[in-house]
């Protein structure tokens, strides 16, 4: 079969799936099995595909159409400026959360040396982002799960990034103060669990859930997080959209100022937050 052949078909493949992006997941998925770059896939379409490395495409093809994540798949995807190893230790990195990267590394002016902390750091994605753009921030990174801790460790030593990773349920232990925290926690309704895509569910369930209102852990770190940053420091959290209004009205009712941010879509889910007194 030629390779264009090839890539049409695993489309179609991937379309009958369900799959939300048929062809750019057939295209990535190529171009990793075959150890191509998008133009060679484009210049050389005419080409045949060994039996062997059509089989290897296919193997890749079917697991996604079995509704296993692209990033997993792929084993790494780039992110807000650094590698990233992704499975099923831990979620799965956004395009939303690099809003919140953005975001965050507006409070990182003085000091000299910041110090930040990233609570729920997952695959290690905004620590890693953050110290990636100001080598000179003290980055600590708390997770309550060991695998998670795990892959973050690794996608450090992949970006040759020094950060800290300590194995915390939100703040315990970590006495700061800090210049800014950040955290993706888990924000959704458990509800939810019952209409997940077919994707969310190969991701931790720590990861994702989070009570009836998915504030259940929001809640607690914003008032451990209250006690450990500096003067003028600040917390920025992505929530679920249906909840980030909420938490932010119930922060200024605990005496602290709130804004609430869009992300590119325009729907409200990040929280700033910052002590009032």
């Amino acid at each position: 079969m030629q390779l264009r052949d090839l890539l049409t078909r695993a489309a179609e493949r991937l379309t009958a799936a369900g799959v939300p992006s048929p062809e750019p997941d057939a295209r990535l998925l190529l171009e990793h099995t075959l150890n191509l770059d998008r133009t060679a896939l484009l210049l050389r379409g005419g080409e045949e595909v060994a039996p062997e490395a059509e089989a290897r495409v296919w193997a890749r093809i079917e697991r996604r159409a079995a509704r296993i994540p692209l990033q997993h798949l792929l084993g790494e995807v780039e992110w807000g400026g650094v590698r990233l190893k992704s499975d099923a230790r831990a979620l799965v990195p956004r395009p939303e959360t690099e809003w919140l990267l953005h975001l965050a590394s507006q409070e990182l002016g003085p000091p000299s040396r910041p110090r930040v902390l990233d609570v729920g750091t997952g695959t290690g994605a905004l620590a890693l982002g953050l110290k990636a753009a100001f080598a000179h921030a003290e980055v600590t990174a708390s997770d309550l799960s060991a695998d998670a801790l795990s892959l973050a460790r690794e996608n450090a030593a992949l970006n040759g990034l020094d950060v800290t990773f300590v194995q915390a349920d939100l703040l315990a232990g970590l006495d700061g103060p800090f210049d800014l925290i950040v955290s993706n926690p888990p924000y959704l309704p458990s509800a939810d669990r019952e209409t997940a895509d077919p994707e969310v569910r190969h991701d931790p369930d720590l990861a994702l859930y989070a009570g009836p209102d998915g504030l259940d852990l929001a809640r607690p770190l914003a008032a451990e997080a209250a006690a450990r940053l500096t003067p003028g420091g600040t917390l920025w959290l992505e929530l679920d959209p249906r909840n980030a209004p909420a938490l932010a009205a119930e922060l200024r009712g605990a005496g602290w100022a709130t804004e609430v941010h869009a992300d590119l879509t325009g729907r409200e889910r990040f929280v700033r937050a910052w002590r009032a007194e």
